[in-house]
């Protein structure tokens, strides 16, 4: 561990604490992956006019930064995703979450490039969130919980800001994402329109459309009417609690995920074949599944959590502190290459290509990729075959 003094932002000099966790990883020596926290005890102006102060953000690397420090390539999480973007540590079952798309001889080759992922604030996983002790406090009852201010994606980025300034990296080469973390990459283009080469915002809108914020609004009420949530008063340190609201919750976000014909291919009307069609307790299959996904996370996610990034994307608008889109797409000054799905129905493709529409009337440079797919939105997460390629050609020949 060691501490630094960094010039962050502006004039203010935050002070900052560095750890680095040693992971025991089955691919480390190969993807280089490291992952570490670092602390910040001046505050984080949020868009609220809330000050988070101090605060953590768990991020992982990959690969080798070079000399110049040009090659690093920042990618953004979705709603659940995690600073756990790719390989496997030991005893762990899964992959990170977009394995097939960061590593060695992948799209994001990590030969070639320096990769960064990080937990937002407001997460589960390590970054500071409703979960974290409050500053001072000393007890179990003295987490944020309520507490905790509202985060929008705008907060999100300006604390990965912050972290890429205390790095010492200040232009990247790219920085990527879909679904949120595609929110994440527009407003990080709007905000900080020198921070990168290009951006990458994949499956991704530029304002949360009205079903959206429907879907958030009867999960975030399924959730707060579960007995055990307690108010959100329930017992943070416990392991592995089953939240019965946040499973529920799951399975209703869940169906946002995936296309009709794609739960036709993989379901179907098939019925679980040990389980009677006239007994009330009998299941489709994807009714099991549906139990099954929604059992496995509450044992990695946490409610209150889950309410505050599920608040944050009803509220995303690219446009926020503008006149309107095209005011706040006027401001991006390097490449806008945006990929969207046929199938995704979560965020229509005729959103994005609104943006190109706004972006082409700016006079900006900006590209739109349309993958012909009817997976659902969840494909930019497992079809990487279908874009993959396009990607790389991006961040090796722009």
């Amino acid at each position: 561990m060691y501490t630094q003094s960094h010039n962050s932002h502006g004039n203010d000099m935050t002070n900052i604490k560095l750890h680095t966790i040693m992971q025991n990883t089955e691919y480390n020596d190969a993807l280089c992956m490291r992952t570490h926290k670092m602390t910040f005890t001046s505050p984080l102006y949020l868009t609220s006019g809330r000050i988070l102060e101090p605060y953590e953000i768990i991020y992982e690397t990959y690969g080798n930064l070079n000399n110049d420090k040009s090659n690093a390539v920042l990618v953004m999480h979705a709603l659940t995703g995690s600073h756990h973007c790719a390989g496997k540590y030991k005893n762990d079952k899964k992959n990170g979450w977009w394995d097939n798309m960061v590593g060695q001889h992948k799209p994001i080759d990590t030969d070639k490039y320096f990769v960064i992922c990080s937990s937002v604030i407001g997460s589960p996983y390590g970054s500071t969130s409703p979960i974290s002790p409050i500053y001072g406090a000393f007890g179990n009852n003295d987490y944020y919980r309520f507490k905790f201010p509202l985060i929008t994606i705008q907060d999100m980025v300006k604390a990965i800001k912050i972290l890429l300034n205390a790095l010492g990296i200040m232009r990247l080469h790219a920085i990527i994402g879909g679904s949120m973390g595609g929110m994440q990459t527009l407003s990080f283009a709007i905000l900080y329109p020198k921070s990168a080469k290009m951006y990458i915002p994949i499956a991704m809108s530029y304002a949360s459309n009205p079903q959206i914020i429907a879907i958030n609004k009867i999960m975030s009420e399924i959730i707060r009417l579960d007995s055990a949530f307690k108010n959100g008063k329930y017992e943070i340190t416990a392991n592995n609690f089953q939240f019965k609201g946040l499973e529920i919750a799951r399975m209703l976000g869940f169906m946002q995920y995936l296309s009709l014909d794609t739960m036709q291919r993989k379901f179907g009307r098939n019925y679980v074949s040990n389980e009677s069609l006239f007994d009330m307790s009998g299941r489709f299959e994807i009714e099991r599944y549906l139990d099954y996904n929604g059992a496995n996370f509450t044992k990695s996610f946490d409610p209150l959590c889950y309410l505050y990034l599920i608040r944050a994307l009803s509220v995303y608008d690219a446009a926020f502190g503008f006149d309107n889109l095209k005011s706040a797409l006027s401001m991006i000054q390097s490449p806008l290459h945006l990929i969207g799905f046929l199938g995704d129905n979560m965020f229509p493709i005729n959103e994005m290509q609104y943006i190109k529409k706004c972006m082409d009337t700016l006079n900006k440079i900006c590209t739109f990729k349309a993958v012909d797919s009817n997976y659902g939105h969840d494909a930019f997460l497992v079809e990487i075959e279908k874009y993959g390629d396009y990607v790389q050609f991006l961040l090796d020949n722009t």
